[in-house]
């Protein structure tokens, strides 16, 4: 199982080292944070392709350890839109959070040991709903969906 831990860093570092793309492994976690950090607009584009390059038709005729995720990085006067990307909820530690505590985080108070998000800052909800399985925190709110709070990116 891949570790939420390994996508924050390799983006992090993806865009401190300023690369154009990035390819990820393939898994629903990795897809769903993609995801969210897209409509966030922290990326310009994901999609599905093989170790080689971003091709949905190479994806599907590929095996499981071929298949990867690309993410295109968005760059706004030559720096990165995403400053910083940092895990919450760890192995050892997961953070589960009921939806008040979400609200609080989200409305700029402190909630556990979590500080409030800032200003364009997003937090990563993983949520026992199936249909909503992987949120934004603010999305999670609105639904009233409680969850572990994943990751944070700013």
């Amino acid at each position: 199982m891949v570790l939420p831990h390994d996508l924050c860093s390799h983006i992090q570092n993806a865009f401190r080292a300023r690369h154009r793309r990035i390819a990820v492994p393939h898994s629903v976690q990795n897809l769903a944070i993609l995801s969210i950090l897209l409509r966030s607009g922290f990326l310009s584009s994901v999609t599905r392709g093989t170790i080689e390059q971003p091709s949905p038709e190479a994806f599907n005729a590929a095996g499981e350890p071929q298949r990867r995720i690309w993410a295109d990085l968005k760059y706004r006067d030559d720096r990165p839109v995403l400053n910083a990307m940092s895990l919450i909820s760890r192995p050892s530690k997961p953070i589960h959070m009921d939806a008040s505590e979400i609200r609080l985080i989200c409305s700029g108070r402190r909630a556990q040991t979590i500080k409030p998000l800032q200003l364009g800052e997003i937090a990563v909800v993983k949520t026992k709903d199936k249909e909503y399985e992987w949120l934004e925190a603010r999305e999670a709110v609105q639904l009233g969906l409680d969850g572990e709070v994943i990751c944070r990116a700013r």
